[in-house]
């Protein structure tokens, strides 16, 4: 118990010290000092600050946190350390609905709208489809989703050939993951408490499923049930993320398997911390985003690929090393 507060607590620390660094960090410079003094509302930057950067930063962490936690939830479900939140079209069905409105020359909450409804519907074609007229299995969840990605992929291509040269910049940088226009979601963070709040009493039998649904079964664990409840949440978690910022990879990837390898895969520790440490690895990589070539804002999806490639690949490594 110990052990899992201090971990907690150095996570949450590292969270607090990664929106410091969203205050301090833009295209205008300001001190340690200067940053501080606007985080008490006092000072020239204490708009930019206040109006501007934490409320970029909020949105990127609750983001983050979205995906993480909804990678989490799929690798127990699927049993695939591969899984992702996008692994089952819900990112190719947001895509279509947001591209298609951005084609007809619609913004802000419409995208959004059209995003989310995207999401639902792959969430629902997907299900539809592996439980047939039967019981559904992992392997048939992961196959139906790989295969209706695909067809997404078909109908993205298509649009992005259809666009305008006008609107195929803002596309592309909604395809790749962007937070610049992304406003603060209460709404995406009340999903992140339900959904974390709804999981976390679950953890123990999480733990078992992990394991396999046969010794889940034999211990009394309600597999089919628990199946479909893990299904829902990490769908609603990966459509309220891709609603918010697009498509941005690795972050519910790469963060649950390096807690896995550092801390364990007790559940009870490994969902609020993916929650934490996802939503601090969106906030920096945002941060570095918006101030590399500053005032230029890169898109946050490639720079979490830049640092998820070689992380996980150092996973990769390090997973071999522990099997020697």
């Amino acid at each position: 118990m110990k052990r899992a507060l201090a971990i907690l607590a150095l996570l949450g620390a590292a969270a607090l010290l990664a929106l410091l660094f969203a205050a301090l960090c833009g295209s205008a410079n300001f001190s340690l000092t200067d940053t501080l003094q606007a985080l008490l509302g006092d000072g020239p930057g204490a708009a930019i600050v206040w109006q501007l950067r934490l409320p970029r930063a909020a949105t990127a962490f609750v983001t983050g946190a979205l995906l993480a936690l909804s990678g989490a939830l799929m690798q127990v479900l699927l049993r695939n350390p591969l899984a992702d939140p996008y692994v089952l079209g819900v990112s190719g069905g947001a895509a279509v609905g947001a591209l298609s409105l951005l084609l007809l020359g619609l913004g802000g909450l419409w995208v959004n709208l059209g995003a989310f409804a995207g999401a639902l519907c792959a969430v629902t074609l997907v299900f539809g489809l592996a439980h047939g007229r039967g019981a559904w299995t992992p392997l048939r969840l992961l196959l139906t989703g790989v295969v209706t990605a695909a067809g997404w992929g078909a109908l993205i291509t298509l649009l992005l050939s259809l666009a305008p040269e006008r609107a195929l910049r803002g596309m592309l940088f909604w395809l790749i993951g962007d937070l610049s226009a992304a406003a603060v979601s209460w709404g995406a963070w009340l999903v992140l408490l339900v959904a974390l709040g709804s999981a976390w009493p679950l953890a123990a039998q999480l733990n078992v499923l992990a394991h396999g649904e046969l010794a889940a079964a034999s211990l009394g664990v309600p597999v089919r049930r628990l199946r479909l409840l893990l299904y829902l949440l990490a769908s609603l978690l990966a459509a309220t993320a891709v609603t918010i910022a697009g498509s941005i990879g690795f972050v519910g990837l790469v963060v649950p398997h390096l807690l896995r390898l550092l801390i364990g895969g007790d559940h009870r520790l490994l969902l609020p911390a993916c929650t934490l440490a996802g939503g601090t690895l969106l906030v920096i990589a945002d941060t570095l985003a918006r101030s590399l070539i500053a005032p230029q804002q890169l898109p946050v999806g490639a720079v979490t690929a830049l640092l998820g490639v070689p992380l996980f690949l150092w996973l990769l490594h390090a997973g071999e090393r522990r099997h020697e």
